[in-house]
């Protein structure tokens, strides 16, 4: 199962509720909390959390193939930079 960590502001918009109001029921069901290198505290969902987060990535209206397609694209042009034009030969200048 994968680690889904979230701020509690994006916990409460998850579960419907104040950011402060997620906080208590992640420190009620004793959620592992980690402060993150940008400042902000992160929760670990538990299973219950991370399977409702699926579900509501799988119900949101926005165009998956396409979001898919764009990173692909990007990784190929990203790839393209990073590639060796060519190697030199040894002792040429």
């Amino acid at each position: 199962m994968p680690q889904i960590w979230m701020t509690y502001d994006e916990l409460a918009t998850l579960s419907g509720c104040t950011p402060a109001e997620a906080r208590m029921r992640a420190i009620h069901l004793s959620l592992d909390r980690r402060k993150s290198r940008d400042g902000a505290t992160r929760v670990k969902l538990d299973l219950a959390l991370t399977a409702r987060f699926f579900a509501s990535v799988r119900e949101a209206d926005f165009d998956l193939d396409g979001a898919i397609a764009a990173l692909q694209s990007t990784h190929r042009q990203m790839a393209e930079l990073l590639a060796p034009t060519g190697f030199r030969e040894r002792g040429a200048a």
